[in-house]
């Protein structure tokens, strides 16, 4: 899935295992969101009671934090995708051989690519990560 660990991640793969108690090894940034994978059936109690795990990551990063599923294979893309860029909706997405397409409306199409193409550049090596296929915006 994820090809390489920067020693940035790494801190925050460590910060959020001391704190949550759960190991996971997919974390990355989108929309200066920082995003923790980790099985489902463990989501919720990585938040915590009362989401308690959640602000303290926040307070201790002076970030946004959220935490979501790991997708299990190309069925799940959707929903992992939906998931990243929440509230921002889109209209379908269309998985074909090589490269996932996103197809989406004129507002949410500027939301996701963000200002110089900085968010698609994102959403392009986290696909690419996760899925090993393109991504595309239309």
């Amino acid at each position: 899935m994820t090809s390489t660990i920067d020693m940035k991640d790494l801190r925050h793969l460590n910060l959020f295992s001391k704190i949550t108690h759960i190991d996971t090894r997919f974390c990355f940034a989108y929309n200066e969101i920082i995003f923790f994978c980790v099985p489902k059936q463990l989501v919720s109690r990585a938040l915590g009671k009362d989401a308690i795990n959640i602000k303290r990551l926040s307070e201790i990063l002076k970030r946004r934090v959220r935490i979501i599923p790991i997708p299990q294979g190309l069925p799940h893309a959707k929903q992992f995708i939906e998931a990243i860029v929440n509230p921002v909706t889109f209209k379908e997405i269309e998985i074909k051989d090589d490269e996932i397409i996103l197809t989406a409306g004129s507002q949410s199409k500027a939301a996701l690519l963000g200002r110089n193409k900085r968010r698609l550049l994102e959403m392009q090596k986290i696909i690419k990560d996760f899925f090993g296929k393109e991504f595309k915006i239309v």
